[in-house]
């Protein structure tokens, strides 16, 4: 069981609850500082003094004041309003990751709402009620609105859609298989479901969680591929890298060097002093993939223990009115790193398929047959992969334009600066997406390389990695009629960690 309060959350936690449904549960501490602030907002309804989204209107509606009768009304009228959302439905890990950062965000007790909703939003987890989310409609300012709304919409029986047992039906019809009852909006609630960037953080959090996967998996696949290319070690050397020490380099070069160990491939060519870039400055480009996950990463962490609502409700200040309007939910902080991110993923994936390409072309293979094609039967090998991998790398790089420098007004130029964090979130998960087919497709390359090796020398001995992945691959291959269905194979043992 996993308690929620708002300030322990970890990565390790919600990969666990979105993807294989850990049980969380609202912490005593959560719920004594939910009731703190609920009180006082409670309280603030009947008194003369306006406090924005409790008892005015929202954005640039802020002056107009609310009675206290309406304020439910209220609440359900921004929910359905926000409910704009458009095109697919975002995967229900990501939907499931939203739900628990926005419970988590509430249980902190600074946004005035009931520990109900938390403790709904925990039971539909428990049991497995995913509202369906539209993937488009967030600018990433104030946070997450539409994504946040389409999830309110079932939790308030305000209308949605949802998946339950596998299948899809609406939102007040999943919740009442579920055995849950949906609630009536208060005063707040509405405001605090929609304003924050749970989406954006949901989104990034599952990426760089496979992407640490993918770093590793790439090494590997990496190493394979130096092995079947005959490479030099000597580029991957402690004291080489120790001259120019970034942590991710110095790992990098660490783990090529241990997958490599054993290996009789490796400077098996005396008269070759040092290789191309693609294998000589794996561990420098790697590494500076491993540095900017480690900056993302941190960035999450912070995240995942965050307040991103507005206004927020300090209990503690000596003051008397204790809501802040502050821009809390501005979604900069988790869109810059995600923007970085991808780009160190797309470069990771156009790094293996230099790679990938020397193993298919004869002249600089160390003569291996061009193509990696049979000797004993007449096809093209591996160069369709290696085109498919080019595609996936060229699309990369348009996906790497960093979202996070642009912006277009809106809320009547209320909100006149935007993250657009939402989408430099999706594509730092599509770039990871690509990428990890690029790499499996390296896989399936080396692979088929390194066989030929032990082929063409049955006395070769490879380095430990390749001993372990060489078997894995084959059988994946074994079983796939094409090479689409080996490449999609491989790339879901890679999320799966097995080459990790």
């Amino acid at each position: 069981m996993i308690y929620l309060d708002g300030r322990a959350l970890g990565l390790t936690e919600l990969v666990a609850v979105s993807r294989r449904a850990g049980a969380v549960a609202l912490s005593e501490a959560g719920r004594s500082e939910m009731l703190r602030s609920y009180a006082w907002v409670q309280a603030t309804l009947h008194g003369d003094e306006p406090v924005y989204g409790i008892n005015t209107g929202f954005g640039s509606l802020a002056r107009v004041r609310i009675a206290a009768a309406d304020t439910s009304l209220l609440s359900r009228n921004l929910i359905r309003s926000h409910a704009a959302g458009v095109g697919a439905a975002c995967p229900e890990d990501i939907v499931r990751a939203m739900m628990l950062l926005r419970a988590n965000a509430l249980a902190r007790g600074a946004s005035g709402c009931r520990p109900l909703l938390v403790e709904t939003l925990c039971a539909m987890l428990a049991r497995g009620v995913v509202p369906l989310v539209p993937r488009q409609g967030s600018c990433g300012s104030s946070g997450d609105l539409a994504p946040l709304s389409h999830l309110a919409l079932v939790v308030f029986g305000e209308g949605g859609e949802a998946s339950f047992a596998g299948a899809r039906m609406t939102g007040a019809a999943a919740m009442a298989a579920a055995g849950l009852a949906t609630l009536v909006p208060e005063a707040k609630d509405g405001l605090a479901m929609t304003n924050g960037a749970q989406l954006t953080t949901a989104i990034t959090a599952l990426a760089v969680a496979d992407a640490d996967v993918l770093v590793r998996s790439a090494e590997r696949a990496a190493a394979m591929s130096i092995e079947a290319l005959r490479g030099v070690s000597r580029a991957f050397h402690p004291a080489v890298h120790a001259l120019r020490p970034h942590p991710g380099a110095i790992a990098s070069a660490a783990h090529l060097r241990a997958l490599l160990a054993g290996s009789s491939l490796l400077d098996s060519m005396p008269e070759k002093v040092q290789d191309a870039y693609s294998l000589r400055c794996t561990p420098i480009v790697l590494g500076a993939t491993r540095d900017v996950l480690a900056y993302g990463r941190r960035a999450v962490e912070i995240e995942l223990n965050s307040v991103t609502d507005n206004p927020v409700m300090l209990m503690d200040e000596l003051v008397e009115n204790h809501a802040f309007s502050a821009g809390l939910f501005h979604g900069e902080p988790v869109g810059i790193p995600a923007d970085a991110m991808k780009i160190g993923v797309a470069e990771l994936a156009s790094l293996s398929e230099r790679r990938l390409y020397r193993l298919t072309t004869g002249s600089l293979s160390s003569r291996l047959p061009p193509g990696l094609a049979g000797r004993d039967r007449p096809d093209l090998g591996m160069l369709v992969p290696q085109t498919t991998a080019a595609a996936l790398v060229s699309e990369n790089k348009a996906l790497a334009w960093p979202m996070s420098v642009d912006s277009i007004p809106t809320c009547e130029d209320q909100e006149d600066h935007v993250a657009m964090s939402t989408t430099a979130a999706w594509r730092f998960w599509e770039v990871v997406q690509n990428s990890r087919r690029v790499v499996a497709i390296e896989l399936l390359c080396a692979s088929r390389a390194l066989r030929m090796r032990l082929e063409e020398a049955p006395g070769v001995r490879l380095g430990v990695g390749a001993q372990a992945a060489l078997p894995l691959v084959e059988a994946l291959v074994a079983r796939a009629e094409v090479p689409g269905e080996a490449i999609e194979r491989i790339a879901g043992r890679i999320a799966a960690g097995d080459f990790a």
